[in-house]
């Protein structure tokens, strides 16, 4: 076997294995789709009937001037194309309900498993991506079924159905009709070959584009701000001509097949009547026969014809097919033991035990970080950036996993609690807050259906957010814009910790949140945060020395080393790490005997 036949069959396995796993879509509304397919043969049969009871009506009854035998002829043949219309109209309508489900399903298994990805996947992925692959991707299959590609098999029933009639007719005026039938396998063949790599490369510029605009739209303030707008267009029609030149090629592709399809049609019907019009002028043919053949073989060309259109959306839907289970197949590498720990109640004690952690060895970020915070106790984590402080909150709330070490809560490995649970644990306040499409009290819920109107106005009073969210015109039903952009920065961090508070979590961990805010809403922000740390294990990851002064420990960190810990009055006493980089941030210059004195710090930091 050849390169190109080898390939070939590999193509047909792959493919055959990605419809078997759509098939498992499809299985639970298996009995519609057993309609659906019930109604191919049969509207098949009423379209075959058609042109014989046209040579029988011709042959027997209009040369016998048999009045009645050609009115049941033309009963029959009404019949005929009433029964066709019937069940092609029942296959349809079977086949757009069965498709409607199972890609519903597909894109809810689809949403599902994006959900369990790791945060790795995310960091390497565009979201663009992911929508193409959850919208346009399965769009694509949902193409494919209304646009009739169910009704290929149809069509060759239908096409080996005319071959056999005309076969058994007449041989010798079917061998000459169908003479250019071997060519044309060969050019479908040689256009299916082509076209698939076409098709693969249109949905990768589609996801290219999506994920451009994504990132592009996401990010317009910053496009603006640096004038970079005909930068940014560039880029896009790079990518937009580049679709283009594929979209066009496969347009190449299905316009050459449909044109050669229909000259080899004019052909066939050339050479048929050129050779059944002398063979009707000898009377070896009936006139029937020869009227029955040019039907058959109009009937013939017509799906041949079709097929470039159903062919180019089912290679469209198969390559969507691929990469939708690409993504499925994307593995869940941070998932819940069989039988995960699942406390009823958290106290918060945390143990960082001897651990290392790397997003990508052997760099490590972590470098034997060993530490321990008792329940109700407030930790800051200080150092310089790259230091490894934000990945000690996201390697508590698992988002990865550690390669040496332990990481207990409760005193169990996190890596043996169940995952939701765990989360559900933890509360987290980010800088950059995040608000959903919705109403007030929906973003401090998040779903939470046993959270009452009261409690959310409980959360928000104790944070300090119920003032603003009153003023507001619509008070906790006000809607709120795309991320919150309708509430300033310091609102949506108020509504964040009334969030977090909310779900009443045993451990914070808590982000600057005061950096970008004016000195009034400062002042509640930090009140807001006392409430919500008292008698709760707090992380603070602290950019702002001013913030954490009051917290029962700072544990400084130095190139992902633990290298001091201590109270804020106590590092400062060292005149270590965490005392020249509180010199550094409140002092703009160093005095010449601090330079000389503290020269090594320097050169450490």
């Amino acid at each position: 076997m050849n390169t190109g036949q080898h390939e070939a069959a590999l193509d047909k396995t792959y493919d055959l294995a990605l419809l078997r796993r759509l098939w498992s879509y499809v299985r639970p509304y298996r009995a519609t789709f057993i309609v659906a397919l019930v109604c191919l043969p049969l509207t098949s049969a009423c379209l075959l009937a058609q042109p014989y009871l046209l040579k029988l009506g011709i042959d027997w009854y209009i040369e016998q001037g048999d009045t009645a035998g050609l009115t049941r002829i033309g009963l029959l043949f009404a019949a005929a194309l009433l029964g066709e219309f019937l069940f092609f109209y029942v296959q349809f309508q079977a086949t757009m309900l069965v498709a409607q489900h199972s890609l519903a399903d597909l894109r809810r298994d689809l949403f599902s498993h994006v959900q369990e990805l790791p945060s790795s996947f995310f960091e390497r992925t565009p979201v663009g991506r992911l929508v193409t692959r959850l919208t346009t991707d399965v769009d694509a299959i949902n193409d494919a079924f209304s646009a009739g590609t169910l009704t290929i098999f149809m069509d060759i029933l239908t096409l080996v159905g005319i071959v056999v009639i005309m076969l058994s007719i007449d041989f010798h005026l079917a061998v000459v009709t169908l003479a250019l039938l071997p060519p044309l396998l060969l050019i479908l063949n040689f256009f299916r070959t082509r076209t698939r790599v076409t098709y693969r490369t249109i949905r990768e510029r589609l996801a290219r584009i999506n994920a451009f605009l994504q990132e592009t739209l996401s990010g317009i303030m910053v496009v603006q701000v640096f004038a970079q707008e005909r930068k940014m267009f560039a880029e896009f029609e790079q990518r937009n001509r580049a679709h283009r030149d594929a979209n066009h090629l496969s347009n190449i592709y299905e316009a050459s097949l449909f044109s050669i399809v229909e000259a080899l049609s004019v052909i066939s019907i050339a050479l048929m009547l050129w050779y059944g019009a002398g063979q009707v002028g000898q009377g070896l043919v009936a006139l029937g026969t020869l009227v029955a053949f040019i039907e058959y073989l109009q009937r013939f060309f017509v799906p041949i014809r079709e097929f470039s259109t159903k062919y180019t959306t089912m290679q469209t839907a198969m390559t969507a097919v691929e990469r939708v289970f690409q993504l499925l197949d994307t593995p869940v590498t941070l998932t819940s033991p069989p039988e995960g720990y699942r406390p009823p109640e958290v106290t918060g004690h945390i143990v960082f035990d001897h651990v290392w952690f790397a997003y990508n060895e052997p760099e490590w970020v972590l470098r034997d970080v060993s530490f321990s915070v008792a329940p109700g106790e407030s930790i800051a984590l200080v150092g310089a950036t790259g230091a490894g402080k934000t990945t000690i909150s996201k390697l508590l709330n698992r988002f990865y996993d550690i390669q040496r070490g332990s990481i207990l809560v409760d005193g169990v490995d996190i890596r043996e609690w169940e995952l939701h649970t765990l989360r559900s644990r933890i509360g987290v306040v980010l800088q950059d807050v995040f608000l959903f499409v919705g109403d007030v009290a929906t973003n401090l819920s998040l779903g939470r259906t046993d959270l009452t109107l009261d409690d959310l106005r409980h959360a928000a009073r104790h944070v300090n957010a119920a003032g603003f969210i009153r003023e507001l015109p619509g008070g906790y039903h006000e809607h709120l814009h795309e991320r919150g952009a309708n509430l300033s920065a310091g609102q949506r961090q108020l509504l964040s910790f009334a969030r977090a508070l909310a779900y009443d979590p045993a451990i914070l961990v808590l982000d600057e949140a005061t950096s970008s805010v004016d000195p009034e809403t400062e002042v509640l922000i930090q009140d807001a945060l006392t409430k919500l740390m008292r008698n709760r294990t707090t992380l603070v990851v602290a950019h702002r020395f001013s913030t954490i002064q009051n917290v029962d420990r700072i544990i400084v960190l130095h190139k992902g080393r633990l290298r001091e810990v201590g109270t804020h009055q106590a590092l400062m006493a060292q005149r270590g790490i965490y005392w020249r980089l509180y010199q550094l941030q409140y002092t703009h210059t160093a005095g010449p005997s601090q330079s000389r004195t503290d020269g090594p710090v320097l050169e450490e930091i």
